[in-house]
């Protein structure tokens, strides 16, 4: 489980912040346990990646862009869009 994740709750769903050089492993184990939706800061934080559980595997959303609050917006709608709210 990732510890002390800050959290973007100014909208449903809550998304939690990955900070840059958490693996894709720790990423995995804490949303196989959690379920809840995870944005990845990449790169140190060049660009962003959405992970969420889908009830049965994890699915990544890539190419969410450079800039954290755009991407955790663009991230929100396609969670909302596939019923994940």
């Amino acid at each position: 489980m990732l510890h002390e994740l800050d959290y973007d709750d100014s909208d449903a769903p809550a998304i939690g912040l990955v900070p840059p050089g958490v693996t894709w492993d720790d990423v995995y184990d804490h949303i196989k346990i959690a379920h809840h939706p995870l944005l990845v800061a990449l790169d140190d934080g060049a660009d962003h990646a959405g992970a969420y559980w889908d009830g049965t595997k994890m699915i990544v959303a890539e190419d969410l862009g450079p800039d954290q609050d755009e991407a955790v917006a663009e991230f929100r709608e396609l969670l909302r869009e596939r019923g994940e709210d």
